[in-house]
């Protein structure tokens, strides 16, 4: 029969590329595999983290890296005259800002707080007046860190009163306000407010998870490079028949 006069006979160049780039393929599927486990463990604490019970405000200089997504409780009074526009935000498809206030506290400190999301013909403050809440007000939220900007981003422009990234040192700068905490802000949860906006609750604890999905493509790619390897060579073979 054909098959039992094919013989398997590697050279030399062939297999010089295959083995390293199998071998290559087989250890980033593996790393894939790391991946997704550190990024479900990742989630999973998050999750774990804005469920619990609510806790103090982490206190300056403290572990903020273990404080962050941590469900807190405030007491204290919005400023609302010194509110501030992060920009291009989407909800539903829909584009808006949200709205970032300094919250006074009771103990005298003051800490940003992102109220949430408004369409765009409601970034003014006319424009939800029933928002405006004044008063002692009690706020469940999330601890967020302070960003740096990302890849793209464009800057912020303080003198426009527009943000697109959550800069805490630019916009206590801005604000005039160096007692402000410039470590932490504080995301709003999602009890609804008079007139419906900002609608708070915008803490997206979710990652992109493709982990699975690369480990797959790399494995299979490693599968069928072996499979070009074999086949190539025992055609040669048979073609020297």
């Amino acid at each position: 029969m054909l098959l039992s006069r094919l013989k398997f006979r590697p050279t030399l160049g062939p297999t010089l590329f295959t083995v390293p780039a199998v071998l290559m393929m087989i250890g980033l599927s593996i790393w894939q595999v790391q991946r997704l486990h550190w990024k479900e463990n990742l989630i999973a604490d998050r999750q774990a983290r804005v469920t619990a019970a609510p806790v103090a405000l982490p206190a300056a200089g403290g572990d903020l890296g273990a404080a962050e997504y941590r469900r807190v409780s405030l007491t204290g009074q919005y400023q609302h005259d010194h509110e501030l526009y992060l920009a291009a935000r989407s909800m539903n498809g829909n584009v808006g800002y949200h709205i970032l206030t300094p919250f006074v506290l009771q103990g005298g400190d003051t800490v940003l707080v992102d109220r949430g999301w408004v369409p765009t013909e409601k970034k003014l403050p006319e424009s939800r007046q029933a928002g405006q809440q004044a008063g002692t007000l009690t706020v469940d939220g999330i601890v967020r860190l302070s960003q740096q900007k990302a890849w793209m981003q464009p800057d912020n422009e303080p003198d426009q009163n527009v943000w697109f990234f959550i800069d805490l040192p630019a916009i206590a700068k801005h604000l005039g306000a160096p007692a402000m905490r410039q470590d932490i802000y504080v995301d709003a949860g999602p009890a609804p407010v008079p007139g419906g906006y900002p609608l708070g609750g915008q803490t997206h604890i979710n990652l992109p998870n493709d982990h699975l999905q690369y480990a797959i493509t790399w494995a299979l790619l490693a599968g069928a490079l072996i499979v070009i390897y074999i086949l190539y060579h025992l055609r040669l073979q048979r073609e020297q028949q």
